[in-house]
C-alpha cells in the first residue's frame, strides 16, 4: 500500500483491512442500472481508493448494474493484491432500475456465485453476503446453499445483509456469520443488530453511511463517519462515490479518526 489505511484497521473474513471500506453501488447508471456515465473515472476511483488511499475493503454485489460493477472491479484491480478484501452479495433480482426483488432459490444462489467468480476473475469469493433473506424460501435452504458452496471452496466466508438480531442468531446455528451489513447513519441511528454483533464478535458493516449522499450534500461527511467509527471497533463503514473529488473528501474525513 502507498498510504496508511484510513481510520485504522479491522479484521474481516480473515483479512486485516482498512476500517473505512469503499461501497461500489454508485459506480453505475441512474437507478443503480447499467454502466457509469464515465467508465474511465469509475476505474480511476477504484484504483485511487486502493492504491492511493490504502482502502482494502471493497464492497459490491451482483445486483449493482446488474453485474456492471463486478466487471469494473476486475478491470480496475485484477490481479488483486493479497491484502485486498472484495466482498460481494447474491440473492436479488433486478427486473428494472430501482427495483430489487429477493430471490433465494438454491439454484439461483448457486448460479449467482458461479457468475460472480467469473466476473471478478476469482477462484474463491473472499466474502459472500446473502443480499436479502427471501421470505418465500426457507432460510435454511438459502444458508445451506451458501454453506455448500463454502464447503466446495467457492466461498471463503459468508455474510448477512439487512437482517435482524433474530436472523443472525438463527443463521449462527448453521453457519459462521463472518460479517453483518445493515443500514446505519446519523439519520437512521438505531439498529439492534449493532450490539449483538459486538457481543458475538462479528464485524458490523454499515451501508448507506451517508444516507445515500444526503449527509455528504449537507457537508456532514466527517461528522457522519466519525459517529459511526466511535460506535465500536467492530464497525467498518462503506461509503461510496463515483467522484474522485468526493473520494478525496471521504479519505480526508477519517484520516485522524
Amino acid at each position: 500500500m502507498t498510504a496508511t489505511p484510513p481510520a485504522g484497521t479491522i479484521t474481516i473474513a480473515g483479512k486485516t483491512v482498512s476500517r473505512l471500506g469503499f461501497g461500489t453501488m454508485r459506480l453505475t447508471g441512474p437507478g443503480i442500472w447499467g454502466g457509469p456515465s464515465d467508465r474511465h473515472t469509475a476505474i480511476s476511483v477504484l484504483r485511487q481508493a486502493v492504491h492511493t488511499y490504502g482502502i482494502t475493503h471493497i464492497d459490491t454485489a451482483d445486483a449493482y448494474g446488474p453485474h456492471t460493477v463486478e466487471h469494473l472491479i476486475h478491470d480496475a484491480l485484477h490481479p488483486y493484491p493479497e491484502h485486498l478484501l472484495i466482498a460481494t452479495k447474491v440473492g436479488l433480482l433486478r427486473p428494472a432500475p430501482n427495483i430489487w426483488v429477493p430471490h433465494g432459490h438454491p439454484a439461483y444462489l448457486r448460479a449467482c456465485v458461479e457468475a460472480s467468480l467469473r466476473r471478478l476473475g476469482m477462484d474463491q469469493l473472499d466474502l459472500c453476503y446473502l443480499h436479502r433473506i427471501d421470505p418465500e424460501v426457507p432460510a435454511a435452504d438459502q444458508l445451506g446453499t451458501l454453506q455448500a458452496l463454502q464447503d466446495e471452496g467457492k466461498i471463503k466466508h459468508i455474510g448477512l445483509s439487512k437482517v435482524t438480531p433474530e436472523d443472525i442468531r438463527m443463521a449462527q446455528r448453521d453457519i459462521t456469520v463472518a460479517a453483518v451489513q445493515n443500514v446505519l447513519n446519523t439519520t437512521d441511528r438505531y439498529d439492534p443488530a449493532l450490539e449483538l454483533c459486538r457481543d458475538l464478535d462479528i464485524p458490523y458493516v454499515p451501508y448507506r453511511p451517508l444516507n445515500a449522499g444526503t449527509l455528504a450534500n449537507q457537508g456532514d461527511i466527517r461528522t457522519a463517519l466519525h459517529w459511526l467509527l466511535q460506535l465500536g471497533d467492530h464497525v467498518a463503514p462503506i461509503p461510496g462515490t463515483s467522484s474522485l473529488t468526493h473520494l478525496d473528501e471521504l479519505a480526508a474525513a477519517v484520516t485522524e479518526a
